[in-house]
């Protein structure tokens, strides 16, 4: 039975076969109800993270960048993990790169367009160079492996032992950061009505739970409807793929923005792209090597480190202390380009 769901959660053939002998009618239905889980998920786990940062004293980025990020990639990194066990680890290599485009450029992009960012500089010269290092040690790995193995280059097991144990120094080094920056904070001025520790974590471990099952279910269902609608089938590889992993980030950016608490969505975004590399990759690589396709050297990975370069600068320009619309403008149009030449060179993640 436990074989069985861990197969059913690992293999994503099987959810796409059961939703694809269901009636349009149905399909719109899922997709809906769907839509409304992710929103009352997302508001709820925002409304937790706004609680328990002001029952802890600790600034709201850096719980969006332990708490809610960890709980919207340990879905992903188990579907990784349990894909390369049972014999596709291109799959997670696929998920971890992708992921930290679309969040960085999509959903950070979008963010910075439909509301001021603020930059918290102690944070995010701490953090920041931990997401753009992360992903350029991965880069630096997989070139030396390119250059010193013969064949097809295969990050190994070691390379996940190593990001695994960089990930507890990461998640270490942030809780030490986080009690700096609430000093430097000062005390929550906000004196609204303010729920229990126990309800904000149960808030936000709620909303978790809807929005990963919300999209579990929305994506497949949507992929589905656009086939039958005539949408070519790499058209859906380049967009579908892509939204499924990042699904619960965006519902998380635009419930913060919405509620006005937009350094949420900084503290998920840096913080799910650190894990989507230490986390996600380095949980699959160490249960099985993840083999490196050509196209990742050529288009994946560039593409990932123009991204995250692009965030770092940004961070180091700001002075006036939040993103501007220009810079999420420079960052969506960038993940754009990237997936118009998915589409037209027909490139594919795995």
């Amino acid at each position: 039975m436990v074989q069985a769901i861990f197969h059913w959660i690992g293999d994503e053939t099987l959810l796409n076969n059961l939703v694809a002998g269901l009636p349009t009618i149905v399909l719109l239905v899922l997709i809906a109800v769907c839509i409304i889980i992710l929103a009352k998920g997302a508001d709820w786990m925002i409304d937790g993270v706004v609680h328990l940062a002001r029952r802890t004293n600790l600034p709201r980025i850096v719980i969006g960048a332990t708490i809610v990020s960890l709980g919207t990639t340990t879905p992903e990194a188990f579907v990784s993990v349990m894909a390369a066990w049972m014999g596709n680890p291109g799959l997670a290599l696929g998920n971890g790169v992708g992921s930290i485009i679309a969040d960085t450029g999509l959903i950070f992009g979008m963010t910075c367009l439909l509301a001021t960012v603020p930059v918290s500089r102690f944070i995010l010269n701490r953090t920041g160079w931990v997401q753009v290092g992360s992903a350029t040690l991965l880069v630096a790995i997989s070139l030396i492996l390119l250059v010193t193995m013969e064949g097809v280059p295969v990050l190994g097991r070691w390379v996940g032992f190593l990001f695994l144990f960089l990930l507890a120094g990461y998640l270490y080094m942030t809780y030490l950061w986080a009690k700096q920056g609430a000093a430097l904070e000062g005390q929550d001025t906000d004196d609204s009505p303010l729920i229990s520790l126990g309800m904000s974590c149960i808030m936000i471990a709620g909303g978790l739970f809807l929005v990963i099952v919300g999209a579990r279910i929305l994506i497949p269902c949507a992929s589905c409807l656009a086939h039958r609608m005539g949408v070519p089938d790499d058209v859906i590889a380049a967009t579908m793929v892509a939204l499924g992993t990042s699904l619960p980030e965006l519902m998380t950016a635009i419930a913060a923005v919405k509620k006005g608490h937009p350094e949420i969505t900084v503290g998920n975004i840096v913080g799910a792209d650190v894990l989507n590399c230490l986390f996600v990759i380095g949980a699959a690589a160490a249960a099985r090597p993840l083999a490196i396709p050509p196209n990742f050297y050529s288009f994946h990975f560039p593409a990932m480190l123009i991204i995250l370069y692009s965030f770092r600068l940004f961070i180091s320009l700001d002075r006036d202390g939040r993103f501007t619309k220009a810079q999420g403008g420079w960052l969506l149009g960038v993940y754009l380009v990237y997936v118009v030449f998915q589409y037209a060179l027909n490139i594919g993640t795995v």
